[in-house]
């Protein structure tokens, strides 16, 4: 039998292709500190359970395609917090941030085309443009260079008759990037001059920990024609389980064709729906206190690894998540030795391997990903087995 060269290319996840590495450890009665997923543990509000179980009707029948009006409603006033004036036909409910961004990447490309795309990114990426039959084209940055971007010029380089599309994680997942004013308006030039798409994903927008202010690139009035904003009740309330993202967009046919794909899934579900909802009526001390909490899970980590030889790393600017090289022969090698070989009094530590994250061959083979999302006293006990594994382990390169 036959099946399509396209789902044959389909990458698997960097983030989860150890999951049974690490389910056969846990069977062995290892204790796995997870750095390698960004599930948050902070408590999702209790708004959203309350609503739930409020629902008493005695059908739970189709929602629209476009999405749940209340639901838009409150998004729609929450950006208005920041500046960017959209209308309900603005916006898709989307199920989750990773639909959002399928369809937003499968409309902006056919077969053949490219998509201009920062890396390290965020694998799911690839897996869409994948699925499209697209092409990530990489810009490559640096973490020595804090993953902030390249000139223009050499951003331009890139460019060619099939790119359609500029895509980015901002603040940046996996690497806590937070664009530069400059960087964002000169993105936005780019993508206005040469008749790209800009796909913003901005779903860490709460998550930022420099002086300088966030500039979303909704608040870029020029490129509001050509904007796609990605978003997600995810990260930002700590539903990761209700699977409800939206796409934003200022360009009507965008979202016409947007529909469409909607309308090809049915809807979103109804009582996620609802209790998205309600999590936008969450105090805004929420998302202070959850920020504050996250800013110092960072510096206990960023500090943590600093002081681990051979460990190269920058600090995170935004979302929750570090990019560190090891001093090993093989990232993903070492994270499965860490599970079948290692351990501290039965403990160990599990990172995601970088080099899925790139689009570059050979870049990131080091490198892991690590999320900030444990309390302090856990971050702390995973640092310390870090270093101790990186000091065991067979294949370290700085000896």
């Amino acid at each position: 039998m036959r099946f399509s060269a396209r789902s044959h290319a389909l990458p698997a996840s960097p983030i989860r292709r150890l999951e049974p590495f690490a389910a056969e450890a846990r069977e062995k009665g290892k204790k796995i500190y997870p750095l390698h997923i960004g599930q948050p543990d902070i408590e999702t509000p209790e708004l959203f359970f309350e609503t739930l179980r409020k629902f008493d009707s005695k059908t739970l029948a189709y929602g629209t395609s476009q999405g749940d009006l209340d639901l838009i409603d409150r998004i729609v006033e929450y950006y208005a917090k920041f500046g960017i004036p959209i209308e309900r036909e603005d916006l898709l409910v989307t199920n989750g941030g990773s639909e959002a961004l399928n369809f937003a990447v499968s409309i902006a490309c056919d077969p053949g085309d490219n998509i201009l795309v920062p890396e390290p990114f965020f694998p799911a990426y690839a897996a869409f443009a994948a699925s499209a039959n697209a092409e990530i084209r990489p810009i490559t940055t640096l973490a020595e260079e804090g993953f902030h971007l390249p000139s223009r010029g050499e951003i331009e380089k890139l460019i060619d008759t099939s790119t359609r599309a500029i895509l980015l994680s901002h603040p940046g997942n996996p690497t806590g990037v937070v664009y530069t004013g400059e960087e964002v308006k000169m993105l936005s030039d780019i993508a206005r001059e040469h008749d790209l798409l800009l796909i913003a994903d901005e779903v860490y927008r709460e998550f930022v920990y420099m002086d300088e202010p966030y500039l979303s690139f909704g608040n870029i009035e020029r490129i509001r024609d050509r904007l796609v904003i990605v978003d997600s009740v995810s990260k930002r309330y700590s539903a990761c389980g209700a699977r409800i993202g939206c796409l934003v967009s200022k360009n009507r046919e965008f979202i016409s064709l947007g529909l469409k794909y909607c309308q090809a899934r049915g809807c979103s579900p109804t009582l996620e729906q609802l209790g998205a909802a309600a999590l936008y009526e969450t105090p805004d001390s929420y998302l202070s206190e959850v920020n504050e909490e996250y800013r110092k899970r960072r510096d206990i980590l960023f500090e943590g690894l600093n002081g681990i030889p051979g460990i190269v790393c920058r600090k995170p600017e935004g979302a929750f998540y570090i990019m560190a090289r090891l001093p090993v022969d093989d990232a993903e090698k070492f994270i499965i030795w860490m599970l079948q070989e290692f351990s501290v009094d039965g403990e160990t530590v599990m990172a995601a391997p970088a080099e899925g994250f790139y689009a570059t061959p050979g870049l990131g083979s080091s490198e892991i990903r690590m999320a900030y999302v444990l309390k302090e006293e856990d971050l702390k006990r995973a640092v310390e087995l870090l270093a101790k594994g990186i000091s065991a382990y067979p294949g370290r390169t700085d000896r």
